[in-house]
């Protein structure tokens, strides 16, 4: 049999209140296991000792048979055994400096969430139903699933906003390489204009937060003034902002989907550059901006939807100074003021300063392409010794 690429489709569904009590005493579940294995795993670890899954598998089964943690056997098995899976590879990434040390899950802040494998649930006749369920889920089915699809995991989760999601993996088979075309673009990002691609084409950026910036500001200040130890209202007006939040966050995750979809449809080779963006939101004036053009999603989905449809996305360093050479004879000018928008090269050629940078990076990504050379900064000059760092996107005011 073909194997499918597996991609995941999320719905919103309307639980009744015995699956909502059901879910929420899941979710409480998944965390305690989870935190619990971590303890155990972390005070190993001050020893030197390593715990996998198996060990930790095998102490759910023993906390299950005790009176205190008796209340784990009320739910389903698979979710828990799940967390501990995804503790597994939270440790994994860790011992390969691929991530930080794992940290506690929290009633308040964490995402919650339970994974179901197939064990966990049915699904016949278009119809979702949970193990420790009697009832299917009442899924709202927004688009349709690929034809005769069977989830190999269900994930089901509650967003602070108070929305229910599932979230179900299948193979698709619609996912399939696009026809390959000589097309190729040089993509940089900002904040004047989320991107600017090499063809000369700018595109705005929404700001999807300023929108609604007036009225989060009043819902958070309503939050701040309600009394910690007042439950129901602080609730609520935490919920307020959550959906704010929310509401933003599905505007700017719709818009990218449709930019990164028409980029992979169009051009066979994307280039782009690799921002340190964890150091940029470091900068507090800029950091609510650079947040808010969802530059890290970008490229997370232009690089999985370029894996799905046989595209190539080729990233350039950032110490590239794609700003400081000129496109058109190759001439390093140095620093540029970033209040120069516009400048003329000595070889007579005018520059925007966004498109030149985004012909540079299609330059430099067509080399790598050619002959897998590597893209090294270039020095400003020899007697100093110095990179001509890029660091534009950084500091390019909103």
């Amino acid at each position: 049999m073909p194997t499918y690429v597996k991609r995941s489709f999320k719905y919103r569904f309307y639980p009744t209140d015995v699956q909502a009590a059901e879910l929420s005493r899941t979710f409480g579940c998944v965390r305690k296991v989870y935190n619990m294995a971590l303890v155990a795993r972390t005070e190993a670890w001050t020893r030197q000792e390593r715990l996998n899954y198996n060990a930790t598998s095998a102490m759910l089964t023993a906390w299950k048979k005790t009176e205190e943690l008796a209340y784990l056997n009320d739910v389903s098995s698979v979710p828990l055994q799940q967390c501990l899976r995804h503790l597994q590879v939270a440790f994994t990434n860790f011992f390969a400096k691929r991530a930080k040390f794992p940290r506690f899950k929290s009633r308040k802040k964490s995402r919650k969430s339970a994974e179901y494998t197939t064990s966990g649930f049915r699904f016949r006749d278009g119809k979702l139903t949970l193990a420790k369920m009697a009832e299917p889920l009442d899924i709202v089915w927004s688009r349709l699933l690929p034809e005769g699809a069977r989830p190999s995991t269900v994930t089901v989760s509650q967003d602070p906003a108070g929305r229910w999601s599932v979230s179900l993996l299948v193979e698709d088979p619609e996912v399939k390489p696009l026809p390959a075309t000589n097309a190729a673009v040089g993509i940089d990002v900002g904040l004047a204009h989320l991107l600017t691609l090499s063809t000369g084409e700018k595109i705005a950026n929404p700001r999807h937060e300023r929108r609604d910036h007036a009225r989060l500001a009043l819902a958070q200040r309503r939050l701040a003034q309600k009394a910690k130890g007042d439950g129901t209202n602080r609730a609520k007006a935490r919920r307020k902002v959550a959906r704010i939040h929310a509401r933003i966050a599905d505007r700017r995750r719709d818009h990218l989907h449709q930019l990164t979809t028409r980029l992979v449809r169009e051009n066979q080779t994307l280039v782009i550059e690799d921002l340190a963006i964890r150091n940029m939101l470091k900068n507090r004036p800029l950091a609510r901006a650079v947040s808010d053009a969802g530059w890290s999603q970008f490229r997370s989905m232009l690089e999985y939807k370029a894996a799905w449809y046989g595209r190539e996305v080729v990233v350039v360093d950032r110490f590239f100074p794609s700003s400081q050479l000129c496109s058109h004879c190759g001439a390093l000018v140095g620093k540029i003021s970033l209040s120069v928008r516009t400048w003329t090269c000595l070889c007579g050629t005018v520059h925007d300063r966004d498109v030149n940078a985004a012909k540079n990076l299609l330059t430099a990504g067509l080399a790598v392409t050619a002959c897998g050379a590597g893209v090294r900064p270039q020095r400003e000059s020899s007697r100093t010794g110095r990179s001509a760092m890029k660091q534009e996107a950084l500091q390019r005011e909103p």
